[in-house]
């Protein structure tokens, strides 16, 4: 019989063979809700009012971002090119003040104030008083500290600067815009940052000449005044005197012997000074009596062997030798010895040395571009008289020759042909002539080599506490005019046979504060002015003018 409850379109089951499962119905309808529900959200959102078209942009939905977008619209970026550059130099210049452009106010007040604050510092640390600032150059661990600190804030500049420059950028722009703007900041980087590396350099260079040339571990003195302290540098005089010795020790000389001797006495209040010359081949240098050379040589430096072993020249090498650690614990007994024989023979107490091996004074003339100077005569280069060796040539005679460092030495030096006065003359016009080409510029461009040249040819027992105070002392000195004194072979003094009364009454005189009125231009005993000698005179009496001047003697 036929199945009534079979659903109409239905195919009857095949005799026998198992009836038909059921449709699925509830399972196809649990997995197509999801796709349903999709579906419905879509529908809604098609038929929202935000996704019309014509939907105002002010009612689409914020972005996931909401505190950042508000963020981004606060900055403010530069229009074209043009600004972008013209910030980025502000932004060099004033470190910070591209941020503030940009709206970035904290990071622009976090980088601004702090330089602010230094430069004020700066400011007022050098104002406020000269001596601090020099203390400040001699002080080797400040100067290693300054050049740590300038490196780092050149870096932390430069950061800035490429900071800078990104976040005032327009967003959109040609690549052509970006190259070029990468070029300026490096550009910039390179102009403005240059000098902060130099100085870094400098603040080194400088730390290493001080510590070398100062160094009060290594130059110890037994002769150094011992009631000086950094508030009291004088320790009450008057006067401070360092004595300025040449040390010539070049081929087939044994040792170095102190060729070049000039005083130089300082007016400690007005910086009034007077330079006193002796001849190398002074003979029976005198010792203070309360010194213990003095027991020994008491009629003065002399003996049995060749006069060559006991002229002044012969006293820096001869004393350590023969008397070692007779003057107490120093690091140079020759200099020692050497400061109480001009003390003893001068009357004048000498407080430091400053020696400059003459080896080394090629290399400071060629440091500063060379010199200037007034040839009156042929000076021999090389050669030996007392041998018999020619030299190898000559420095031509004439106004204004400018010289390199081989020829300057040989000027200094050569003694071939004209003897020791005319060779003390030169050295002194040589030592002016460096003084002048030794303008501040010249110094700052080439400080580097001057300061290595020094660290190898400088030797001094000049405490570094009273440093600024001598370079202070040094700037009055510059301004003020400078006397000389050079003896000369006169009725009144031989380098044989010294009258060291009248040389002492010469010196005296010469320190006065005013000259004593009634001497005359050929008083042997009056202090010269430096420029006379200096001056363009030719053997003939003939200036370059066509006039002549006569230079005084002594």
């Amino acid at each position: 019989m036929e199945d009534v409850s079979r659903e109409p379109g239905a195919v009857p089951a095949h005799p026998g063979s198992p009836s038909p499962q059921a449709p699925r119905r509830g399972r196809r309808r649990a997995s197509s809700r999801p796709a349903l529900a999709r579906r419905t959200r879509r529908a809604r959102a098609s038929t929202s009012p935000s996704a019309s078209p014509s939907a105002s942009p002010s009612t689409s939905p914020p972005a996931r971002r909401r505190g950042g977008a508000r963020a981004d619209r606060r900055r403010r970026r530069a229009e074209g090119l043009p600004g972008t550059l013209g910030v980025t130099l502000l932004g060099a210049l004033v470190p910070g003040a591209g941020f503030l452009y940009t709206g970035r106010r904290l990071l622009g007040a976090l980088v601004l104030l702090p330089v602010l604050a230094l430069l004020g510092g700066a400011a007022w640390y050098v104002g406020r008083d000269l001596r601090a600032l020099l203390a400040f150059a001699v002080d080797p661990t400040r100067l290693t500290i300054a050049a740590v600190v300038l490196v780092l804030g050149l870096a932390t500049w430069v950061a800035v600067v490429y900071l800078t420059y990104r976040q005032v950028r327009p967003p959109s722009r040609p690549r052509w815009h970006t190259a070029v703007g990468h070029g300026f900041v490096l550009v910039l980087c390179l102009a403005i940052g240059a000098p902060f590396a130099v100085a870094a350099r400098y603040a080194q260079v400088q730390a290493g000449l001080v510590g070398t040339v100062f160094d009060d571990d290594r130059n110890e003195s037994a002769t150094v005044p011992t009631d000086v302290t950094e508030e009291d540098p004088w320790g009450g005089r008057e006067r401070v005197t360092v004595l300025l010795l040449g040390g010539d020790g070049g081929e087939g000389r044994t040792g170095v012997r102190t060729d070049t001797v000039i005083l130089l006495s300082m007016d400690t209040t007005t910086g009034r000074a007077v330079t006193v010359s002796l001849p190398r081949n002074l003979m029976n240098a005198q010792f203070p009596e309360d010194s213990p050379l003095h027991d020994l040589y008491p009629t003065g430096f002399s003996g049995p062997e060749d006069d060559g072993f006991y002229m002044l020249n012969a006293i820096y090498g001869q004393i350590p030798e023969r008397h070692p650690g007779i003057l107490g614990k120093s690091d140079n007994e020759g200099a020692d010895a050497l400061k109480q024989a001009v003390e003893g023979s001068l009357g004048v107490p000498v407080d430091y040395y400053l020696l400059v091996n003459l080896k080394g004074f090629e290399d400071v003339v060629d440091a500063i571009g060379g010199i200037t100077v007034n040839v009156n005569e042929p000076v021999a280069i090389q050669g030996n008289t007392d041998l018999g060796i020619p030299p190898v040539d000559y420095i031509d005679p004439g106004p204004d020759q400018e010289l390199d460092g081989f020829h300057a030495l040989w000027f200094a030096r050569g003694r071939y042909g004209s003897d020791d006065y005319e060779r003390m003359d030169r050295q002194r016009c040589a030592v002016d002539a460096i003084i002048e080409a030794a303008d501040p510029m010249t110094v700052l461009q080439r400080y580097q080599a001057l300061a290595e040249t020094g660290q190898e040819i400088v030797s001094t027992d000049i405490p570094r506490r009273i440093v600024p105070a001598l370079l202070d002392l040094a700037l009055k000195v510059k301004d003020a005019k400078v006397k000389s004194v050079v003896f000369r072979p006169s009725e009144r003094f031989f380098s044989g046979d010294p009258d060291f009364d009248y040389m002492r009454q010469v010196v005296a005189k010469a320190l006065e504060p005013r000259s004593r009125p009634g001497l005359g231009k050929k008083d042997p005993g009056r202090a010269e002015d430096p420029e006379d000698s200096c001056a363009y005179a030719p053997a003939d009496g003939t200036d370059a003018t066509g006039s002549t001047d006569t230079a005084a003697s002594y």
